[in-house]
């Protein structure tokens, strides 16, 4: 199988990892909430926005039976890459917890714009428009949305990628229809 050929199986077994955005659509609405309700303060709201956050692949495994996409593309060399581009994100998550004490204020629009740009290698994986268009939108977006926010506006961010992440997940439907 060429690299194009194994390329396109990725993108069609695994449905150009739809499950992944449509539990980050779950995600990011517990993580609306959060910051919708009337906690005691942003280090709290902080600390529940990364508990939340943590059950993406669980979520993402039980979305990809639901859809009936494969969770892992078995038999496929460039499923590990798509592991290792997932993991890549972990890395930049440590910029998150610095921002936890460092800048809390900063810490969800970080936490968005790691999530949006991590997605640029997807783009060649899957061979995807959405992922490419989207893996700079988003952290450009969230940049200029959360860039002068003050606490109590804070709740814009998750709103806005939730918004976005809904988007996403319908072109990544129009994507694999037309695949």
């Amino acid at each position: 199988m060429t690299t194009d050929e194994m390329r396109i199986d990725m993108a069609r077994r695994g449905k150009r990892g739809l499950s992944f955005i449509l539990a980050s659509i779950t995600i990011w609405a517990i993580i609306s909430m959060v910051w919708l309700l009337p906690l005691p303060n942003i280090p709290t709201r902080n600390f529940l926005t990364f508990c939340f956050a943590a059950p993406l692949i669980p979520l993402a495994f039980v979305m990809s039976r639901v859809i009936k996409a494969e969770f892992s593309v078995k038999g496929n060399l460039l499923n590990n890459l798509g592991i290792l581009f997932s993991f890549n994100q972990l890395l930049y998550l440590l910029i998150a917890i610095w921002a936890f004490s460092g800048a809390p204020g900063k810490m969800v629009m970080i936490i968005a714009v790691i999530f949006g740009a991590h997605l640029l290698p997807f783009s060649w994986l899957y061979k995807s428009r959405a992922y490419l268009v989207m893996s700079v939108l988003i952290p450009v977006l969230i940049t200029g949305v959360g860039w002068n926010l003050n606490a109590g506006q804070l709740f814009i961010i998750p709103i806005v990628m939730l918004f976005v992440e809904i988007l996403f997940s319908a072109w990544l439907f129009i994507e694999n229809r037309h695949s």
